[in-house]
């Protein structure tokens, strides 16, 4: 940018010198010069001083090399750049600015008006407040000299790139442009921190992780762009220089990891692309590993800074798949990384020379950051959007649906009603039917009661009778066994005959002779409550341990004492379904009793069939007299 308000008295013109003969440029506050602009020798021993390359020998060593470009840099050697004014009386003072920040060491030989040099040292490995302008870049300010040729030395020397370029402009055009540069400054971080700010609160109100991981990929990218442009190591690390070597490789792998961890949340890979779910995981993991190799073992790989393309080629092609999947949220995110393969793409021309060295191409990288990180932040509102919309759709369908559903219920609720109050009446109708028939039924079932009643009392009358006649039937002895069945139908029967046969409501126990007992272990059986004696039901009777059931034994029994003839043992046997030697064994048991009987004569008379069932011994023991009978054992 030209100014035309110079003093036309006097007027101080600066020129690069090319073959010892400077060229005077007029009317301009600045110019920039590349270093193929400059004649420069390179040391690569790094053992030449300041006596030497002003030497007359060494005068002809500085050429200008036109086809130098910043690929050919050499990293860690020593560049002597001689630089030549032709000073003319002027008013202004004037500078000489080395626009690159991370330049390690710089050497400024500047002459003073006596003839003499003065040494300046610069650059980031020394401390902020060493420099004589609280600035970013690297100044010299110049001696004001009566009309004269001066040549100005410079040794520049870094562990990584450099980018030397020389800016020679007056102190008022460095003041003009260095307070519009900070103010750009301002602008950017202020935007990088109300976005960061603006995603905090996003975050704070719909709790989702992807925007902390946007939070911390904006904060890398600030702290990536203060160690590039000089600001960080201005304000934030002034008094640790060192830190300067590794701080943009630092801040450049956070850029790089947190861009590739967004990239995986915000476009759901792991559902919608898992195989370049599974090529970002991968990218990671590469990329960390890079990155601790270059910490611990070769920091000087930091400068290479043109492999990111990979990873920032990944996240772009990874938004773009997603976006051509249908995933509308994606659309910002393809234009937010596409604008910053563009400024990359800038960048690497502006290092290959290919393009000229302008404000614009200098900070397109920072303009491709804010101009990303603003698409970014419309992605993550675009997407919340997209999914309101969503929301809203589907809430609206369930509105659809409810209120559809309503008007059925609405309709089945008045079908039913109307169905209710027509099978009430039809309910009514039945209950009053059922009711009077209710009263019939009561009346009738009172009827049949009473008339009930009379036919127990008669079945009562007639059983008895039966039962008489049974009675003298079996004293007669002509009883078959279906009419005997009639009186003694099953075991239970049979044994409550016994219980009245043996003790005849009486109890007298025949080892201690109490008369107290309770219910012994098994069914029917008696315990005395003195001494515990157990007799059980069958005891001393002629039915004890028979093997078969015991109303078949009282059939048999009854046989052989009424002498009624019978069939063979055979028949019996089928008839009652029971082995002939048992039958014939009871028999013979029962024959027995009654010869033992036979031959008491008058102590004990048979005079009906059950005669036999009790032992003789405990008939014996049972018409005893009580003064007769054991005492009872304490």
């Amino acid at each position: 940018m030209k100014r035309f308000f110079f003093l036309i008295s006097a007027s101080f013109i600066f020129s690069c010198v090319q073959a010892q003969h400077p060229a005077t440029y007029d009317g301009t506050d600045e110019r920039v010069f590349l270093l193929n602009d400059l004649e420069f020798l390179i040391d690569a021993t790094n053992s030449l001083g300041f006596d030497e390359v002003t030497s007359p020998s060494f005068a002809s060593q500085f050429k200008r090399r036109s086809a130098y470009q910043n690929k050919d840099y050499r990293s860690g050697e020593s560049y002597w750049i001689r630089f030549t004014v032709e000073h003319i009386s002027s008013e202004k003072v004037w500078l000489i600015e080395f626009y690159d920040q991370t330049i390690d060491h710089i050497e400024a030989y500047v002459p003073r008006p006596d003839g003499t040099y003065e040494k300046k040292v610069m650059g980031d490995a020394y401390p902020f407040h060493n420099r004589k302008f609280a600035h970013k870049n690297f100044e010299v300010q110049l001696y004001p000299h009566d009309p004269s040729v001066q040549h100005y030395y410079f040794r520049v020397q870094s562990h990584e790139f450099a980018d030397i370029r020389i800016a020679f402009r007056s102190v008022d055009r460095f003041i003009y442009y260095a307070l519009n540069e900070y103010f750009l400054f301002g602008t950017f971080y202020g935007m990088i921190m109300i976005i960061a700010l603006y995603n905090f609160l996003v975050f704070i109100a719909i709790r989702e992780i992807k925007n902390v991981y946007y939070i911390f990929y904006i904060i890398s990218v600030a702290l990536y762009a203060m160690s590039l442009d000089g600001v960080g190591f201005q304000y934030l690390w002034p008094n640790w220089p060192q830190w300067n070597d590794y701080a943009s490789g630092i801040c450049l792998y956070s850029v790089i990891l947190w861009a590739l961890v967004f990239t995986r949340r915000f476009l759901s890979t792991r559902t919608k692309a898992p195989r370049l779910d599974l090529a970002l995981k991968v990218m990671i993991v590469v990329r960390t590993l890079v990155f601790l190799f270059e910490l611990f073992f070769y920091p000087e790989f930091f400068a290479f800074r043109f492999i990111e393309i990979i990873p920032l080629s990944l996240i772009y092609y990874s938004g773009v798949y997603v976006l051509m999947r249908g995933y509308r949220p994606a659309r910002y995110f393809v234009i937010a990384y596409g604008l910053l393969l563009i400024g990359f793409f800038i960048r690497t021309l502006v290092f290959f020379n290919i393009i000229a060295l302008t404000t614009v191409s200098h900070y397109s990288l920072h303009f491709s950051f804010v101009v990303e990180m603003l698409f970014l932040t419309f992605a993550l509102g675009d997407r919340i959007t997209i999914l309101k919309d969503n929301r809203d759709r589907a809430l609206r369908r369930i509105i659809h649906q409810h209120e559809v559903n309503m008007a059925l219920k609405d309709k089945v609720t008045r079908e039913l009603e109307q169905k209710v109050a027509e099978r009430t009446i039809e309910l009514n109708s039945k209950n009053a039917e059922l009711e009077e028939s209710n009263e019939r039924l009561v009346k009738q079932t009172h009827e049949i009661n009473q008339i009930n009643s009379v036919l127990d009392l008669d079945n009562w009358k007639l059983k008895n009778r039966i039962k008489v006649v049974l009675e003298e039937r079996l004293l007669e002895k002509t009883m078959d066994y279906e009419e005997f069945r009639t009186l003694y139908p099953d075991s239970l029967a049979c044994y409550r005959f016994l219980e009245e046969l043996k003790w005849s409501g009486e109890f007298s126990c025949r080892k201690c002779g109490n008369s107290k007992h309770f219910a012994g272990a098994q069914k029917f059986a008696r315990r005395c409550t003195r001494c515990g004696y157990n007799e059980s039901i069958t005891a001393f009777t002629i039915f004890h341990g028979i093997k078969f059931p015991i109303e078949k034994a009282f059939y048999i029994a009854y046989l052989a004492v009424t002498g009624k003839k019978a069939a063979t043992l055979e028949v019996l046997s089928t008839q009652l379904e029971v082995g002939v030697n048992a039958i014939w064994g009871f028999r013979k048991k029962v024959l027995e009793r009654m010869a033992e009987l036979s031959e008491l004569g008058n102590a004990v008379t048979v005079t009906k069939w059950q005669d036999i069932i009790l032992d003789v011994e405990h008939k014996a023991y049972k018409h005893k007299p009580r003064s007769a009978q054991p005492e009872n054992v304490s």
